[in-house]
């Protein structure tokens, strides 16, 4: 957890570093879109009972937001690139290749959560 808030606290200092690059400052988003997750979040974790399902709930929904943010990070490395902004498209993507690492650790446990419970049910 320590080293993904790290990597995390890193995107947020080369995100502000892109709004220097380019003189602007960065707009509150609204938040409805995170008020949606959270209620769809809410709603499907009340109806999951196994602590197993549970932690899995948690990596699914992880990875989902984490495919959503490269998505934006794709289209922004696109925009910056259009508009010249080729130092900033550099610095977005170190934080899309984050991402990606992000993905693919997520992946890798929750291979290994569901092994470890396969490996259980069959030793039973």
């Amino acid at each position: 957890m320590n080293a993904r808030a790290f990597v995390s606290d890193k995107a947020l200092d080369t995100l502000d570093e892109c709004f220097k690059i380019i003189g602007k400052e960065p707009m509150q988003p609204s938040g409805r879109l995170h008020d949606a997750l959270v209620e769809d979040f809410r709603s499907q974790w009340d109806e999951i009972e196994s602590p197993e399902a549970k932690a899995l709930f948690i990596l699914a929904k992880a990875h989902q937001l984490n495919e959503f943010r490269m998505g934006e990070y794709a289209v922004l490395i696109e925009a910056a690139d259009m508009m010249g902004h080729y130092g900033v498209g550099v610095l977005l993507a170190s934080c899309l290749a984050d991402k990606i690492a992000f993905v693919k650790r997520t992946r890798h446990l929750i291979r290994k959560i569901l092994r470890e419970k396969l490996e259980m049910r069959l030793a039973a």
